[in-house]
């Protein structure tokens, strides 16, 4: 019986999906059993077709979106449709090393209170170098993937990290029951810092765990690391994360360098010539928390915040 499914979140990945899927076909001889279930949004390059022909069967489903309806909502989708204990979630641009399931296997279950474990991301094109080692999130209010262009041999060490890179992660299934599943209001970006954060304010851990490996295009979906659409969102979604998990002492608190971190970052994108696209996202991310609910806040909780 599966104990895993692996989701793949596809959109347009048509030129990624033969190394992600070879991969992974690869992998199941080395791994406790596992499924691998395919969201497309409905994709126009021909992904659906050829995942169709050259893939779907036993261990590999297909569900095929009508429309585009974000990161967000397809790992949703592709979380409830698991039977499994545990989820992997995978982006379609990459290609995972052996042992990769095994790792985040043997990781997620060293201890119940661990909700995510994070894979070891290598850039694909410079896999000497880390893309990603888990994400850190710090009191200007910025989230960042950790180690981020240093050499990959510099981490080697299991540690525990704020949140789980949402592109090559294990997720306990259960525990979404508990906390609610990744906020579809994010679309896309910061979506995995977000639920890593209330998962904390729950009492869970995330981890990251070097001996799973996966290479990574990056930015693969979006185009580019820095996009109009991109910078957008994820200015957008960090000014509704902090209103949704800080409480109102703490975001008081945080006031002064979360202002300075903002400015820093503004600037920063206008000198790209992006400064009115982080602006207008800033503006729409007031906007959204106005119409959603904060993470309850319970005494219970006090000593994870």
């Amino acid at each position: 019986m599966s104990e895993i499914t692996v989701v793949i979140p596809n959109y347009n990945g048509m030129k990624y999906l033969a190394e992600c899927m070879t991969s992974l076909c690869r992998e199941q001889q080395n791994a406790p059993g596992y499924e691998v279930l395919i969201i497309d949004n409905a994709s126009v390059d021909g992904s659906v077709e050829y995942l169709q022909k050259e893939w779907c069967g036993e261990g590999v489903r297909l569900i095929s979106l009508p429309e585009n309806t974000g990161f967000c909502h397809a790992v949703n989708l592709g979380i409830r449709e698991a039977k499994t204990p545990y989820v992997i979630l995978l982006n379609n641009d990459t290609k995972a090393e052996a042992g990769f399931v095994r790792g985040l296997y043997d990781a997620i279950r060293e201890n119940e209170k661990i909700f995510s474990v994070s894979a070891k991301m290598l850039m694909w094109d410079r896999p000497e170098l880390i893309d990603d080692a888990g994400d850190r999130y710090c009191v200007l209010g910025w989230a960042y993937s950790r180690g981020k262009g240093r050499p990959a041999a510099d981490y080697d060490k299991s540690v525990p990290v704020f949140s789980a890179c949402g592109g090559a992660a294990i997720y306990r299934r259960s525990v979404f029951e508990e906390i609610g599943y990744f906020d579809e209001e994010h679309f896309a970006y910061l979506e995995d810092t977000d639920i890593g954060y209330r998962a904390r304010i729950y009492g869970y851990e995330n981890w990251y765990a070097p001996k799973a490996i996966v290479y990574h295009v990056g930015s693969g979906t979006s185009g580019s690391r820095y996009n109009q659409f991109k910078t957008r969102y994820s200015s957008r979604n960090n000014i509704y994360l902090i209103y949704k998990n800080m409480p109102l002492l703490q975001i008081i608190l945080n006031l002064p360098f979360l202002v300075a971190g903002f400015l820093v970052k503004f600037l920063f994108f206008a000198v790209k010539g992006m400064g009115k696209e982080y602006a207008a996202g800033i503006k729409n991310g007031f906007s959204i928390s106005m119409k959603n609910k904060k993470v309850p806040f319970r005494m219970k909780h006090l000593p994870n915040y």
